[in-house]
């Protein structure tokens, strides 16, 4: 009858709702546990509250953490927390929101480029393997610059995708250029010059790999470059200006030495990325050798080899950090949407037969890990105690089973539908780490110090001095709401107390003659410190304690 729907057109209306209905609950995981968790330490905590004295001061061109300069990092993630802040309050999503905010930035201009160049389903693919990579999910909830650095060049690989399309007009080859240059200056303005480097380093490489030379004629350099430095340039220019000591910590200390030498105590073996990688796209890792073989599938003829660009992208990048001196696991974090891509064209070929190896390669990881359990309940330390682990053992215990259940229904579409598996597949390794995150909550909360916020608040006054006793506390002080008095050892303050000497308290004979002048303060430090202070009979009322840290105060009674 005219006006009755096909059953054709009633299966691809169901299909459209049931892939926006997961959309939806994909979105929903990922931004509405982001304050599910307390900060952890270190780099939760110390950009938390970097950005809340930011806003504080209304200074948002000197940057300071416990009131003392603080130059390691561009302000950029800074400036976007503490929007989130004036926006929305302070507090733990409000912190996380633009990690977040970049992670799923970052996947869609990636689905973008891959949709373009290989088509809608790649494209999907491309998503899943994202979404699914332990790596990207756990960065993508931490309070930390790599996300963010790792979101905008996702959006520089994206865009240089984009505009060398050979489909593409000349205006928007221009406009893309433009938002992959924009990009880059938001990289540099969030972790310095890695944001030009890593791109750099790959376009150089990929010339010489491919003999594309007119590729530099079609990057648009100058306008671009225009572009990057209004946008990176006068935060440059105004904190040398206000700081004349920047610009020698800031690109010889934190950039030259930071690589080629062990001045920040990163040390770690070569193989350390290999490491990193293994666990960060563990689910995928079944894929790689044919994702190699990929990169090579790139016809010949063509004005731009889309494939050999992504897995240079990837390669170029993680021999770069491998090659440094100083090695954290977020450095290689800008790879992975290249190797989503590669991983989605290979999925795109793949047979049922090879796709139900992957699921079994999984599921034996998923039972190990089911069966281990019991060891971590056995686990203990003195800040963190056994009652701890056999909480989390409980949740990684559940985690497991479910993934495993996931596996199994996997496995049965596998024969009727590849695509669909593979979706049930990733979904399943994004629900389990999202679990992971919100289990990780049985240590955040102690190791945040949140619990011993009302007992030091029912003490404190707004002028009463808070002194930080050989211990950096990365989160307490964003739960207080208040920075801290460095005493003695300042840790990755050594700078701004050299800066600011008068801000700081050098020894601890110092800090006792300041404890006992009369003036009413509160003291934090570590349980040795505690012991050690307490044999030379200096006076300390105890008003709070966990395992990590004591608070103490130099009266009785409530405060004035």
């Amino acid at each position: 009858m005219p006006g009755r729907p096909t059953l054709a057109s009633s299966d691809r209306d169901r299909s459209r709702v049931l892939f926006w209905s997961v959309v939806a609950a994909i979105a929903c995981a990922w931004f509405l546990t982001l304050d599910a968790r307390h900060l952890l330490r270190t780099d939760e905590g110390r950009y938390a509250e970097i950005a809340r004295e930011m806003l504080g001061s209304g200074d948002w061109v000197t940057i300071r953490y416990n009131g003392l300069k603080y130059f390691e990092k561009p302000p950029f993630h800074l400036w976007m927390t503490a929007l989130a802040y004036q926006a929305f309050g302070i507090g733990e999503w409000q912190a996380r929101l633009w990690v977040a905010l970049s992670g799923a930035g970052g996947l869609l201009v990636t689905m973008l480029a891959a949709r373009r160049w290989f088509g809608a389903r790649v494209s999907v693919l491309t998503g899943l393997v994202l979404l699914a990579a332990p790596a990207w999910n756990l960065a993508g909830h931490l309070n930390s610059l790599d996300m963010s650095v790792s979101g905008a060049l996702s959006c520089v690989l994206g865009g240089v995708l984009m505009a060398q399309h050979p489909d593409t007009t000349k205006r928007a080859r221009c406009a893309w250029m433009g938002f992959a240059w924009a990009a880059v200056g938001v990289a540099v303005l969030t972790k310095g010059l890695i944001g030009i480097v890593l791109p750099g380093l790959v376009l150089v490489v990929y010339t010489l790999a491919a003999r594309d030379w007119t590729l530099w004629r079609r990057l648009h350099m100058f306008s671009g470059a225009l572009l990057m430095l209004a946008i990176t340039l006068p935060w440059f220019v105004l904190v040398s200006i206000r700081n004349p000591e920047f610009p020698q910590f800031f690109f010889v200390h934190e950039h030259w030495q930071r690589y080629t030498s062990t001045v920040h105590r990163r040390e770690a073996p070569w193989w350390y990325f290999i490491a990193v990688l293994g666990a960060g796209f563990l689910p995928w890792l079944g894929l790689m050798w044919r994702m190699a073989k990929s990169a090579g599938d790139d016809a010949p003829s063509a004005a731009f080899r889309a494939r050999l660009f992504l897995a240079l992208w990837a390669a170029a990048i993680f021999v770069f950090f491998s090659l440094s001196s100083s090695k954290l696991p977020g450095y290689i974090l800008p790879i992975f949407p290249a190797l989503a891509v590669l991983a989605g064209l290979v999925l795109d070929r793949l047979d049922a037969p090879a796709w139900r190896r992957q699921i079994l390669l999984m599921s034996v990881l998923l039972a190990l890990l089911f069966l281990a359990t019991p060891l971590v309940s056995h686990l203990g330390y003195d800040t963190t105690p056994n009652s701890l682990y056999r909480v989390y053992a409980s949740w990684m215990a559940a985690a497991c089973a479910l993934a495993l259940a996931g596996m199994g229904f996997a496995w049965h579409l596998s024969r009727a539908d590849v695509l669909r598996s593979i979706a049930v597949y990733a979904l399943t390794i994004f629900a389990m780490g999202t679990t992971a995150l919100l289990a990780h909550e049985t240590f955040g909360r102690s190791s945040s110090g949140v619990d011993l916020v009302p007992r030091i608040r029912a003490v404190l006054t707004p002028d009463m001095p808070i002194y930080s006793v050989r211990l950096l506390d990365h989160t307490l002080p964003f739960y207080l709401r208040r920075s801290m008095i460095m005493v003695e050892a300042p840790d990755e303050l050594e700078f701004g107390t050299q800066q600011e000497p008068a801000k700081w308290v050098p020894t601890l004979d110092a800090f006792v003659a300041q404890w006992s002048s009369g003036t009413k303060a509160i003291a934090v430090m570590e349980p040795e410190t505690f012991a050690k202070l307490r044999a030379r009979h200096v006076a300390m009322v105890p008003v709070a304690q966990d395992e990590r840290r004591v608070v103490v105060a130099n009266f009785t009674g409530p405060p004035p």
